[in-house]
């Protein structure tokens, strides 16, 4: 059986740091991709955003990069290209940003978009899932 792969929106991310609502089944996620259960991937534009997150909670720099670091050690990073940019410009998604999480999910054959708002990806090709139903799906 392959490893399913998982692109992981920003705001999943954010709900673990933050131990926002739900953050406890995105942690059960989190193990399943440190045990190699499932892969996870995150877009690199999204990077700065998780950064400029951290900075505005932690003052201490040492404790952010420690904390993105440990970010590149469990996902791989989705690289963006000039031609993916043009695909997501393409795409039937009005939201660039989603246009071009859904652009680099296909690119990564992505079984799922972990996202805690499906409905902004209603348009895409890559089915976007919230932390619960993807725990569902996956029987993690």
């Amino acid at each position: 059986m392959s490893m399913t792969n998982i692109v992981f929106e920003i705001n999943t991310l954010v709900d673990f740091l933050y131990k926002k609502e739900g953050h406890e089944k995105v942690a059960e996620i989190l193990s399943a991709c440190s045990k190699k259960e499932i892969k996870g991937f995150v877009c690199a534009h999204e990077i700065p955003s998780l950064v400029n997150f951290l900075k505005k909670s932690i003052k201490d720099k040492t404790k952010i990069k420690k904390s993105i670091s440990g970010i590149f050690k469990l996902f791989t990073t989705i690289e963006i290209t000039e031609t993916l940019l043009n695909k997501a410009l393409l795409s039937e998604t009005e939201d660039f940003e989603t246009a071009l999480i859904e652009v680099l999910a296909i690119k990564k054959k992505a079984g799922y978009i972990l996202t805690r708002d499906p409905e902004s990806f209603k348009k895409s090709v890559v089915r976007a899932v919230t932390p619960e139903e993807l725990l569902g799906i996956l029987h993690i």
